[in-house]
Parts: structure tokens; sequence; C-alpha cells
């Protein structure tokens, strides 16, 4: 059995033309069993002249010939039948392969049509592509300036909190300094520590004293005169000392930040970038 996956070719589609045959013995239309007589007039005389010699070559060949007689006509159809079998299922396996192939391919056609958007898809993407890097280019413009507002806006902040610190330290060590002084005064002053002592019974009793708060007039005095030694100072080398300390903090941030300015010793920015 013959079978071809490709499409029939035009010349093994053409029929072949067959000479009509006129059958019967030897071709002459008569019947085959005019052999029978005819072939037992003629082996009389073939026999005795020893026109053709029966030995055990023409024995074999009979024993052959018989063979395949009773082969052909009594197990030709099972020999057929095994052969068509086995034809039958080569067939229906080769089927098989050949259904996968297609589906494959249908299913292949099937993810190209599905893909035939692909490059209006793309164009698309890149027109995005373009948009976003477009809005990045005019974010990029704007960001730094931003950047520039926060870092500016937080060494602000370290100044101010800086300067509360260093007025808060500044506070305590005058309040300090003033009770010490103010206690000091007191316990070397026998009239201070009589008018404080009347002032706080004074107070106990409900009763107003003569004179104005002696503790209170002390620290007010002290203030006074600390105000007035100060003006007199003229040694700012205690406010350098800070400004230093300030500056050296603001330029670590900016360093290990990466701001676009630094400081000078006078306390300048100066940009970097």
């Amino acid at each position: 059995m013959t079978f071809h996956t490709s499409t029939r070719r035009e010349e093994e589609s053409k029929e072949v033309a067959v000479a009509p045959s006129k059958g019967g013995l030897f071709g002459t239309g008569l019947s085959e069993w005019f052999g029978l007589p005819i072939g037992m007039a003629a082996s009389v005389p073939i026999i005795k002249f020893d026109w053709y010699v029966i030995n055990e070559e023409t024995q074999l060949a009979a024993v052959f010939v018989a063979f395949c007689v009773l082969v052909y006509t009594q197990g030709g159809d099972a020999i057929y039948k095994s052969l068509d079998a086995k034809a039958q299922t080569i067939f229906k396996e080769h089927t098989a392969a050949e259904e996968k192939v297609i589906a494959a391919l249908e299913q292949k056609l099937e993810f190209l049509k599905a893909n035939q958007s692909m490059v209006q898809d793309f164009e698309a993407i890149n027109e995005i592509r373009s948009e976003a890097y477009s809005n990045l280019n005019d974010a990029g413009v704007i960001k730094p300036q931003h950047d520039f507002k926060a870092q500016v806006q937080r060494v602000l902040n370290m100044i101010a909190q800086e300067e509360s610190s260093n007025t808060e330290k500044a506070k305590t060590a005058l309040m300090e300094e003033a009770t010490v002084s103010v206690t000091d005064k007191f316990v070397k002053t026998k009239q201070l520590k009589k008018a404080a002592l009347d002032a706080a019974i004074a107070h106990i009793k409900g009763t107003k004293s003569g004179s104005s708060d002696p503790v209170q007039a002390e620290f007010v005095k002290f203030f006074k005169d600390k105000a007035k030694s100060a003006a007199k100072i003229t040694d700012d080398s205690e406010e350098k000392l800070q400004r230093q300390t300030l500056v050296a903090k603001i330029n670590a941030i900016c360093k290990s930040e990466n701001f676009f300015f630094n400081v000078d010793a006078n306390g300048q920015p100066k940009m970097t970038v």
C-alpha cells in the first residue's frame, strides 16, 4: 500500500491505459479446459522422446509450485488479512501523526493571526515611552529646584535648632551664675537676710511689707549689672567658636547627603554644582 503525504502529482493522477486482453488459453480466447486434452496428448511424445526429462529438479519445482498453489488457494486470505491489518495499523498511526502535525500548524496559524496587531502594539508602546521620557525631562528640570529648596530648609532648620540650643545653654548658665551670686550676697549680708525674712513672713501673713521682694530685687540688679558688663566686652572669640562649630556641622551634612552647596568660614553659602 502506497501513501503520499504530499499533493498528488499530475503524472500520478493520469490513468494508465491498459491494452485489452483476449484472455483464454494462451491468449487465443479459447477456454482453459482445452489445455487438459492438449497437455495429455502432448505429454506422451514429449516424455517418450526425452524432449523434457523429468528429474529431481523438475520434481522439486513441481513440489514448490504445488506449495505455492496450496498457500495461494488455502492461506491467501489469511496472509492478505494479516498484511492488510498491519497496513491499516501503519496507516492509522501515520494518520494520527499527520493530524497532530496539522493541529500544531493550525494552532500556530491562530497564534499568528492573534499577533497580527503586534506592530501596532509596539508602535503604541514606543509612543508611550517617548511621552514618558518627555515628562521625565520636564520633571528633571524642576526636580533640582525642589531638592535645592529642601536642602536650604534643612540647613535653616539646623541653624535655628543650634541657636535655640545655644540660647537655652546660655540661659541655664546665666541663671546658675545669678543664683550663686544672689545666694552668696544673702549669706554674707545680714540686712538682706533680715529683709528676706520679713518679706517671707509678710507673704505668709498676707500683709504687704514696706518694700518689694529683696530676692527679686537682687536678681534684677544682677541681670542689669551683667548686661552692662556684657556691653563693655569686645572679645567675640566665643561667638566665633560657636560659628565654626555650626559651620562644621552644616558642611558635614552637606557632604554626606550630596547637597548642592556648602558653607565657608564666614557662614556664606557656596554652590558646589
